[in-house]
């Protein structure tokens, strides 16, 4: 990377903590010299309290844009100059773009879901959607669904810290997207989820169920995968969930994954970026040969 550094190279970014394991600065700078690009992507273990500081630093410093991780996409949120019409129904930002001087605010997660199923094949539109979870994932993946024109959400979520976030979501998007039928019950409500997965042409984990170091646990029972239902998680790691097993063994027509999402939540971020697509294909052929 060092030989195409050069003093007109703009920076790109991460701020979040922690930031040390992130795979950003690897993916984007890979496209960028893929692309012959003069930009350069680093990452800043930025804490909360420090993200207002960080941002109007790098606005100082004229940066291209940046991506926003945990914990500070709600307060970039609000120290942005604009946000997309999804960002500010979730009311959290994790990619910026400099847009003549203006930070715009975004949120890909829902994109690279969406995208993500796209690429199996999966459509949204006018789909009847069932997805757990109410955290910050799990709300991007709602309203982008809402925006793509699927044609009922049901979320599920206990009573807890995210309860009200999942009832604030729905009444949004019930002005936003009327179409779409928006509908919030608590995970305890057995007989309500039963009948709504039942009802479901895709089914989602949006919580953290099921990830390392937990990962014999699941949100839904097996008994009620069926083949025509796909079934989504957003758990990466491991690759393959107890939920995502169990769903395959019953024979579901399309079970995804969450480490694609990653993968195209990227990409769409570099696209608002750079204009350009990211080279997908390319970077998996890359990584496969390290």
């Amino acid at each position: 990377m060092e030989s195409r550094i050069k003093g007109t190279t703009q920076l790109l970014c991460l701020i979040g903590t922690p930031v040390g394991h992130s795979g950003s600065p690897e993916m984007h700078n890979f496209a960028f010299s893929y692309y012959g690009l003069d930009y350069a992507y680093l990452a800043f273990d930025i804490s909360e309290a420090e993200a207002p500081a960080a941002m109007k630093a790098l606005k100082l410093f004229n940066a291209k844009g940046f991506n926003v991780t945990m914990p500070c996409k709600n307060i970039a949120a609000l120290e942005v100059d604009e946000l997309s019409p999804e960002a500010k129904i979730v009311g959290a930002c994790n990619t910026v773009v400099n847009e003549n001087g203006r930070w715009k605010g975004y949120i890909t997660d829902g994109t690279g879901f969406v995208l993500n199923l796209k690429e199996h094949g999966v459509q949204v539109k006018d789909q009847r959607i069932v997805i757990c979870g109410a955290g910050g994932a799990a709300t991007a993946i709602q309203v982008q669904c809402a925006f793509e024109g699927a044609k009922s959400i049901s979320i599920f979520n206990g009573r807890d810290a995210f309860w009200n976030r999942a009832k604030e979501t729905a009444g949004k998007l019930k002005i936003e997207k009327p179409d779409c039928k928006v509908t919030v019950c608590c995970s305890d409500e057995k007989e309500a989820f039963e009948t709504a997965v039942c009802q479901a042409d895709i089914f989602i984990n949006g919580t953290s169920v099921g990830m390392k170091p937990n990962e014999n646990a699941t949100v839904i029972d097996a008994s009620l995968f069926r083949p025509d239902l796909v079934v989504c998680d957003v758990v990466y790691n491991p690759r393959e969930t107890r939920m995502m097993r169990e769903a395959r063994e019953a024979g579901c027509r399309q079970v995804i994954g969450g480490e694609g999402m990653l993968l195209w939540q990227g990409a769409a971020a570099f696209r608002l970026w750079t204009g350009k697509e990211y080279p997908v294909e390319e970077y998996r052929a890359w990584k496969a040969r390290l």
